[in-house]
């Protein structure tokens, strides 16, 4: 992880020059924010990554003598199914809909998205896959 979080930091250094360069140029303001928020994205994410590996034991990536098959095993833990991000889709949509046709629909949307949140969430918590 310390190779991906020094190519985030370098990536935000690049984007906040960019930026600086951008803004002083055009002298366009959405453009200006845009990037200075990528910068802040890629910063954060830089960050991340370097704090999270002085935690963490070196992964193959760290290795410069590493082979493809040192990286090898278990990932994580992923879920089979869900039903959950179909139902925050859906609210989701009709949120956005409610921006452009009318607020009103926002009263529906709501209790889909807090259902497919809480749902999402409390997913192993209850039902068929409470132990896993």
């Amino acid at each position: 992880m310390k190779i991906q979080g020094k190519m985030f930091i370098w990536l935000s250094v690049f984007i906040l020059a960019v930026a600086i360069v951008y803004g002083y140029w055009s002298k366009e303001p959405a453009g200006t924010t845009a990037l200075f928020l990528a910068f802040g994205l890629a910063i954060m994410i830089g960050f991340y990554l370097a704090f999270t590996a002085r935690r963490v034991d070196a992964g193959a990536q760290d290795n410069t003598e590493a082979d493809v098959a040192d990286e090898a095993g278990e990932v994580g833990f992923f879920s089979p199914h869900s039903w959950q991000p179909l139902a925050l889709g859906l609210g989701g949509a009709l949120a956005f809909l409610g921006i452009a046709v009318g607020w009103w629909i926002m009263y529906f949307s709501a209790p889909v998205l807090l259902v497919g949140l809480f749902g999402w969430v409390f997913e192993y918590y209850r039902g068929e896959n409470r132990t896993q």
